[in-house]
């Protein structure tokens, strides 16, 4: 597999690929939005592939590191790469949390927990809008 180009997307490039999103996948990748539990699209995907960011297209979970979480929302305890996301202090709603966003688009993407199983103890919890699913071939 070919590296893929980190560099930071610039805003009239995000710009002019957000225009072809939902408002509802608009408003999760760019405003940092949630959809609602056990609705997401991608929740009870079973196949092989690679989950990519929504807006950019940059590779970020394989769904071989997909379980079922309980949660409502596409579960993970890796991502394909660890550059390809960027992690951030989330302290709204009450609460800390750490808010996970593409590296390249700087697209939100859901939280990562430390409540997941082996072999990273860690839970990535996505909004399947911020997601496109690429199944192999």
């Amino acid at each position: 597999m070919n590296k893929p180009d980190l560099t930071p997307l610039t805003a009239a490039q995000k710009h002019q690929l957000a225009s072809k999103l939902s408002r509802e996948a608009q408003h999760v990748l760019l405003n940092q939005g949630t959809e609602p539990p056990f609705c997401g699209g991608y929740l009870d995907q079973k196949g092989p592939g690679v989950y990519h960011c929504g807006l950019c297209d940059l590779p970020l979970f394989s769904a071989t590191a997909k379980f079922e979480s309980g949660t409502g929302w596409p579960s993970f305890y890796q991502p394909v790469d660890a550059r390809h996301i960027r992690y951030i202090e989330d302290t709204s709603h009450g609460m800390l949390r750490t808010e996970i966003r593409c590296v390249r688009c700087d697209g939100h993407l859901g939280h990562v927990f430390d409540d997941g199983p082996q072999p990273t103890g860690l839970r990535y919890c996505l909004n399947s809008l911020a997601l496109q699913f690429h199944a192999d071939e």
